[in-house]
């Protein structure tokens, strides 16, 4: 029989285990991604399957989807089940030699686009700020009170509040 601090020491260890592995699975999903790009641009990818992979990005960064995302959890389908096979079916078409060398292109470069996935990221975070912050100021102009929005467009107040 298991103590139960043997059980508590178990989970942590799976998760532990759990974040590493899913460490080491986005490192190679983000290796894969360069090399699906590189491979888009590689002279000896066929042009249908340059041609998928375009229709693929399209379609990720597009506002409108097959299942329209506000619907719960169905709205995700989409983007969580279909665009993986789409990109696999496209990675079967690309020569396999191809895509091998891609790949050894793609564990080369890896360093460098930390750098670049830094600036992106600084970039992203700066973006969510200054939304935020048009944000809290249209809040605060839309739902001001009256006296408080004269005092800001310069009017005056003839009341004074209780």
């Amino acid at each position: 029989m298991v103590a139960g601090g043997e059980v508590g020491g178990d989970q942590g260890g799976l998760a532990v285990g759990w974040v590493a592995s899913l460490k080491q699975r986005a490192r190679a999903l983000k290796s894969e991604v360069l090399a699906v790009f590189l491979a888009a641009r590689h002279p000896r990818t066929p042009w249908y399957a340059k041609l998928l992979l375009v229709a693929i990005v399209a379609y990720a960064v597009s506002p409108i989807d097959l299942i329209p995302d506000f619907i719960p959890v169905l709205g995700f389908v989409d983007d969580i089940i279909l665009l993986p096979f789409a990109i696999a079916f496209a990675v079967k078409l690309i020569p396999a030699d191809v895509m091998e060398e891609c790949r050894a292109r793609a564990r080369q470069e890896t360093p460098d686009a930390t750098r670049a996935g830094r600036i992106g990221a600084v970039i992203i975070v700066l973006l969510w700020v200054a939304l935020f912050v048009l944000a809290a100021i249209w809040a605060r102009s839309s739902f001001a009170h009256n006296e408080t929005r004269e005092i800001l467009e310069g009017g005056q107040t003839l009341r004074s509040s209780p």
